[in-house]
């Protein structure tokens, strides 16, 4: 079978195959990272999307930063308020959709998250040309806004 994909489109599905791996290593090595501190990788996302924001967030929200599903980002806020990390607080724009705020807890592990990161990704960068890493996340941005407006997704066919 001839490919008929432009270069380009290879380059890209080279790059979908490698961050599909890579998201799996991701995952993986984050959980060993943070088990100690009772976290996963996914309830740190979650942690990371509030603190991040500054402020407390929506389930939909988190989701959104983190690109997590909602059913998603809803269990493990339900897992995290749980075990105490978050607390809801009624949202004046919307009644259904509670605000999430870390806990002083949530506060304290996403702070011990940070500190282990900075040893996981100082190892990880070691030997690696900065200005390739710069271009590597200005490129991952650029496709992921595209996947995000999906609006490319009109002109194919079905």
């Amino acid at each position: 079978m001839n490919d008929i994909r432009s270069p380009a489109a290879l380059a890209l599905t080279d790059i979908v195959l490698t961050v599909f791996r890579m998201n799996g290593r991701l995952l993986s090595g984050g959980d060993r990272l943070v088990a100690p501190i009772n976290l996963t990788s996914a309830r740190w996302q979650v942690l990371g999307a509030i603190a991040l924001a500054g402020r407390p967030q929506t389930v939909p929200q988190i989701a959104d930063t983190m690109g997590m599903t909602r059913q998603g980002a809803q269990k493990q806020i339900s897992r995290l308020e749980e075990d105490g990390f978050v607390e809801s607080r009624d949202n004046p724009r919307h009644k259904r959709s509670p605000l999430y705020h870390l806990t002083d807890k949530g506060l304290d592990a996403y702070r011990k998250t940070e500190e282990l990161n900075l040893g996981w990704v100082e190892a990880l960068t070691d030997g690696l040309d900065l200005g390739m890493l710069r271009l590597t996340a200005d490129v991952l941005n650029d496709i992921d806004r595209r996947l995000k407006h999906d609006t490319y997704l009109e002109n194919i066919a079905p």
